[in-house]
């Protein structure tokens, strides 16, 4: 993902990631390292979920970024794709800050869980429809330092 990244952007610069904490941490290091573009990393805190296995529906920010995008290169950096109404939601948030352009990096996607339209441009794994933890995904804050993705058991 990080080559097909560098692909996509002007060598020299600077892209910021942005990446949705918590889960996006372990995914967003290991894709900056990889990538030449010079990134800038910033995070923000969404909660869509509580502590069930399941999206509550409403959105609501946490923590939100430091410093303005208005005509930077952005890609929000997500560990996981399912409902949509996250990414959906956020991206339509960071549009109004009119950055330069803005993309979409995910980890995993769920296609089958779709209730709202995301445009993504990065996608590492389509998966089915299971809840996974591990590598920086959770249930209810458990599990995320597993090294490998992992479906979560009854």
């Amino acid at each position: 993902m990080a080559v097909e990244i560098d692909r996509d952007y002007t060598p020299g610069s600077p892209v910021y990631l942005i990446g949705i904490l918590k889960g996006a941490c372990i995914f967003l290091a290991d894709l900056a390292r990889e990538m030449k573009t010079p990134v800038r990393i910033e995070f923000m805190s969404i909660s869509s979920y509580g502590r069930g296995k399941s999206s509550s529906g409403e959105v609501r920010i946490v923590k939100d970024i430091d410093v303005s995008i208005e005509g930077h290169d952005v890609i929000i950096v997500e560990d996981i794709l399912d409902s949509g109404i996250t990414l959906n939601y956020l991206a339509k948030l960071l549009t109004q800050r009119k950055p330069k352009t803005l993309r979409i990096a995910t980890l995993l996607d769920k296609p089958e869980r779709r209730q709202r339209p995301v445009e993504v441009q990065y996608v590492g794994f389509k998966i089915p429809d299971e809840f996974v933890v591990g590598y920086g995904l959770d249930y209810a804050e458990d599990y995320r330092n597993l090294k490998d993705v992992c479906i979560l058991g009854e």
